[in-house]
C-alpha cells in the first residue's frame, strides 16, 4: 500500500472512536465521562471535612454551647409567666439557670483541661460523694420531696442539689476505670469479671435513687450500664440477662404505683381523659401542633400560661415547637445528633480503654437523656420526669452534665492526630506573635530620629 494512503487510512481510524474490544464504533456516539454532580462535591467536601483531625473537638464544643445558650433563652421565655404566678421576678428561674450556666462552664473548662489521669483519680471520690449525698437524702429533715420525689437536699436560699444526677457521672467515670484496668489484665473475657463489682455498684446506686421514687433518673442510669457492658464486649446471653432482670424489676415498679401506671396508660393520649390524668402530655401535643414551621413567635406561647405542667423542666421542648415552630425542633434535634455522632466517633478511633468506656457512657447518657424527653413531649414514651439534657432548668442536672461534655472535649483533644493538629497551630501562632511584635519594634526603631539610634 502506498504511504499517502496508508497514513490516509490511519487518519480515518483515528477519528473514529473505539469501543471496549477496540472495534469502531460506526455510527455511534463515543461515552460521555461522568459528570462531576455538584451533590457528590459536597458529600466529598463534608466527607473531607469531617476526617480532620479537631473535627470532633469542634463539633462537641459547639454543639454543647449552642444548646446551652438556645436553653438560656427557652428556659427564660418558658419561666417568666410561672415566675408571675409564683410572685417573684419574671428572670427569676433565667438567673438561677445563668448562675448554674456559668459554673458549668467553669467545670467544662476545668475538665477539658484536666489529663486523663487525673480523670481517672477522681473517679472513686466522686463515686463516694454521690453515694454519701444520696443516703443524706433518705436522712428525716434533711432531704426534700419534690413532686412526690424524695431526691433534693435544701442548700440555703433558692439553692437545692439532687445528688441522683451526680450519681450518673459518678457511674461513667468509676465504670469506665473499672472496665479499662480489668481489660488492661484481659479479666473481661470472665462474665464474673465483666458483672462484679460493676452490676451490683449500679444496683446499688438505682436502689437509692428508686428509694426517692425517681424511676426517669434510673432508667437513665440503667442506659448507661448497658452502655458500659456493650463497649466491654458483653456476650448477648450476658447482656439480654441483664436486661431482662432489669424490665422485670422495672415492670414491678410501674404495676405497683398508680402514678406511673397512668403515665403509662397516657402513652399516645389525644384526649385529657377522666379526670384530666393525661392532661400534662395531651397539652404538650397541643403546644407542639400550635407551632407550625416556624412557630408563633419567641415569648409567645399560650400553654406556658397555666396549661401545660413544667413548661422551663420536662416540656421545654413543648414550648420550643410552639415558639420556635419545626424549625426550631429540629435545630434541637440536629444539634444532639451532632453531640452524639461525635461522641460515637471520638470513643471509636482511641486507643485507650478508659477513654473509650468513658466517651461511650458519656454519650449514651446525654444521648438516652433526649430520647427518653423528647420521646415523651412527642407521646411516643411514657413521661419519666427527666429533664433535656443542657437545655431544660436546673442546675442539678446541667452541673455535671457540663462536666461530662469536657470530659468529652478532652478525650477529644488527646487523640494522636489532633494532638498533632493543636501543636501545629499553637507553634504557628507563637511564630505570628513573634513576627508581630518583630515588626512592631523595627517600625518604632526607624521612627526615631537619626540622633537616637
Amino acid at each position: 500500500m502506498p504511504a499517502d494512503a496508508r497514513a490516509a487510512r490511519d487518519v480515518r481510524s483515528a477519528a473514529i472512536p473505539l469501543g471496549r474490544n477496540r472495534k469502531p464504533l460506526r455510527g455511534k456516539t463515543p461515552p460521555r465521562p461522568p459528570r462531576d454532580r455538584p451533590w457528590r462535591r459536597l458529600v466529598d467536601r463534608a466527607r473531607k471535612a469531617w476526617d480532620r483531625p479537631l473535627t470532633a473537638y469542634y463539633v462537641i464544643l459547639g454543639s454543647s454551647l449552642l444548646i446551652t445558650v438556645l436553653g438560656l433563652v427557652m428556659v427564660y421565655s418558658a419561666s417568666m409567666i410561672q415566675a408571675l404566678q409564683l410572685n417573684l421576678p419574671a428572670s427569676y428561674f433565667f438567673g438561677k439557670q445563668f448562675v448554674a450556666a456559668v459554673l458549668g462552664s467553669i467545670l467544662l473548662l476545668v475538665a477539658m483541661r484536666m489529663p486523663v489521669k487525673l480523670h481517672r483519680a477522681f473517679a472513686y471520690p466522686i463515686l463516694a460523694g454521690s453515694v454519701f449525698l444520696m443516703v443524706l437524702v433518705q436522712v428525716p429533715g434533711i432531704g426534700h420531696s419534690v413532686n412526690g420525689n424524695q431526691n433534693w437536699i435544701y442548700l440555703g436560699g433558692p439553692f437545692q442539689l439532687q445528688p441522683s444526677e451526680f450519681g450518673k457521672l459518678a457511674l461513667v467515670l468509676w465504670g469506665a476505670d473499672l472496665l479499662a484496668r480489668k481489660q488492661d489484665k484481659r479479666l473481661l473475657t470472665q462474665w464474673k469479671h465483666m458483672l462484679v463489682p460493676l452490676v451490683p455498684v449500679a444496683f446499688m446506686l438505682l436502689g437509692l435513687i428508686m428509694l426517692g421514687g425517681d424511676m426517669g433518673t434510673a432508667i437513665i442510669l440503667t442506659a448507661i450500664l448497658f452502655g458500659l457492658l456493650w463497649l466491654a464486649g458483653a456476650p448477648t446471653r450476658l447482656f439480654a440477662g441483664v436486661l431482662s432482670v432489669a424490665a422485670l424489676i422495672g415492670f414491678i415498679l410501674i404495676r405497683t404505683s398508680p402514678n406511673r401506671m397512668a403515665r403509662l396508660e397516657c402513652l399516645g393520649a389525644t384526649d385529657p381523659g377522666e379526670g384530666d390524668r393525661c392532661w400534662q402530655a395531651v397539652h404538650g401535643i397541643y403546644a407542639l401542633a400550635s407551632g407550625g414551621f416556624f412557630g408563633s413567635g419567641l415569648g409567645a406561647s399560650v400553654e406556658k400560661w397555666g396549661q401545660l405542667p413544667e413548661p422551663h423542666t420536662d416540656f421545654i421542648f413543648a414550648i420550643t415547637g410552639e415558639e420556635l415552630g419545626l424549625a426550631g425542633t429540629l435545630s434541637v434535634l440536629a444539634l444532639f445528633a451532632a453531640l452524639g455522632y461525635a461522641g460515637i466517633r471520638v470513643a471509636g478511633r482511641t486507643e485507650d480503654p478508659f477513654v473509650r468506656y468513658a466517651a461511650g457512657g458519656v454519650t449514651t447518657w446525654i444521648t438516652a437523656q433526649a430520647v427518653v424527653n423528647i420521646g415523651a413531649v412527642l407521646g411516643l414514651l411514657p413521661i419519666a420526669g427527666v429533664p433535656l439534657p443542657l437545655f431544660s432548668y436546673g442546675g442539678s442536672a446541667l452541673l455535671p452534665t457540663m462536666f461530662a461534655v469536657g470530659l468529652l472535649i478532652a478525650f477529644a483533644r488527646e487523640e494522636p492526630a489532633a494532638k498533632a493538629a493543636l501543636a501545629m497551630r499553637s507553634s504557628a501562632s507563637g511564630r505570628k506573635r513573634a513576627a508581630v511584635r518583630w515588626n512592631t519594634m523595627r517600625r518604632r526603631v526607624k521612627a526615631r530620629p537619626s540622633g537616637e539610634r
